[in-house]
């Protein structure tokens, strides 16, 4: 892929870094309060959508607007914002909507920059937790938590035998797929509690995190993140995540060959 000028990379990452804060402020100021819920799919399912992922998308975009106004912009809630720019920011304003609706704490802002369609920069920022991942190259990503930023590494002493797995299958695989995967519905012994799953593989804490039908803005802010922490991302068909939906990530090449495999029958 083409190389972004350092500089321009640092701007882009310190304007990440900002927002996480921003948001987080943002959260405590204007949101912390009674929300309106609206279920999108109308009896058809539940997908919900409060008045609070609007908020934080419209502030999102507005942020960005500021600072770069030429970009592209894709978020869950707004759609597309065209424009003839190589950067696309992808915005998923409330990941883990449920968990906001029931006061878990779980819930995130996730963004992503990309550059000509692939993720370069990712944000996972978590106002409860009051904390906030992000990545600042392809080599290097950190966690802040009360002020202080620590290197993310992926556990790479993680083995078959000693693996924590994590996953959630969100209602999408049929119980009869989950039958022809008896091994793997063995292995996940870990609870998966949206976005910070990932997180917490970034810091090493769980080894593998599989789930279902992730859409762009579920995934895309993640990937330079576990990429910079040295963990290996694809689909369960072993396509590029960034094409998202099913998404296998793990901590070394070996465990995710061995993890490809073993759900295959469920393909």
């Amino acid at each position: 892929m083409e190389k972004i000028n350092p500089k321009k990379m640092r701007n882009f990452a310190n304007f990440l870094n900002i927002l996480a804060k921003d948001l987080t402020n943002f959260y405590y100021k204007k949101l912390d309060k009674p929300f309106k819920v609206v279920n999108k799919l109308r009896g058809k399912g539940y997908d919900p959508v409060t008045s609070s992922d609007k908020a934080f998308e419209k502030f999102i975009r507005s942020k960005i607007k500021k600072n770069f106004p030429s970009h592209k912009i894709l978020g869950e809630e707004f759609g597309y914002k065209k424009s003839v720019s190589d950067f696309t920011w992808v915005i998923d304003p409330i990941d883990g909507t449920r968990s906001y609706v029931i006061g878990n704490p779980t819930w995130s802002n996730l963004i992503s920059l990309n550059f000509k369609g692939q993720p370069i920069l990712g944000l996972a920022n978590f106002p409860k937790l009051k904390k906030y991942y992000y990545n600042v190259s392809n080599k290097v990503a950190y966690v802040v938590e009360n002020g202080k930023k620590r290197k993310l590494k992926v556990n790479k002493k993680a083995s078959i035998n000693n693996m924590k797995v994590s996953g959630a299958f969100h209602g999408w695989l049929s119980l009869n797929k989950q039958k022809k995967i008896p091994k793997v519905l063995k292995l996940m012994q870990f609870p998966c509690a949206d976005a910070l799953s990932y997180a917490h593989f970034c810091e090493g804490k769980v080894d593998v995190v599989i789930q279902c039908m992730n859409k762009i803005w579920d995934i895309h802010p993640l990937i330079p993140i576990i990429n910079a922490a040295g963990g290996i991302s694809s689909t369960w068909k072993n396509k590029s995540a960034i094409f998202a939906g099913n998404v296998l990530i793990s901590a070394n090449r070996s465990i995710h060959k061995k993890m490809l495999k073993l759900l295959k029958p469920a393909l």
